[in-house]
């Protein structure tokens, strides 16, 4: 995760958001256990209370659910709620956006075709792969220890 924070929302709102951009990539699937309270805390240099805050938000998302003792974990299900989320936050916020960029420029159905078939081999946002490298690299290292 990109250790930066922004100062246009509250960090514990852009820890949720690049939790839930970890779901949508499937960098965390469900089942996956989230990082604990307390490494993401110490490896970013921030308050527990604040990823607390974060992480119970995720939870009455109903997108992350608390086992006792075991910590927190994704949900089934919840990466296709954020989908369905996600897809009608874009087309009524994003997309005016987009097409009037669209007609502004001149572009035809073609072009577009072209260019998203010229991207199309890239992967998702940086902020979400690293947010998961550290998460991921221990499951990799238990993995290849069994």
């Amino acid at each position: 995760m990109n250790r930066e924070w922004n100062d246009s929302q509250p960090i514990y709102r852009q820890l949720r958001d690049r939790v839930v951009h970890m779901i949508l990539d499937r960098v965390l699937k469900e089942g996956d256990a989230l990082p604990s309270v307390r490494n993401v805390a110490a490896e970013y240099r921030i308050n527990p209370l604040t990823v607390l805050k974060a992480y119970q938000e995720l939870a009455d998302e109903e997108l992350v659910e608390k086992r006792r003792g075991l910590g927190m974990f994704v949900k089934d299900g919840a990466r296709e709620s954020l989908l369905k989320d996600e897809r009608q936050k874009f087309l009524n916020e994003q997309w005016p956006l987009v097409q009037a960029t669209i007609q502004r420029l001149g572009l035809n159905p073609k072009e577009l075709l072209d260019a998203a078939a010229r991207h199309s081999g890239k992967s998702g946002p940086a902020s979400a792969q690293s947010y998961g490298s550290r998460a991921g690299q221990s499951k990799s290292a238990e993995k290849e220890k069994h």
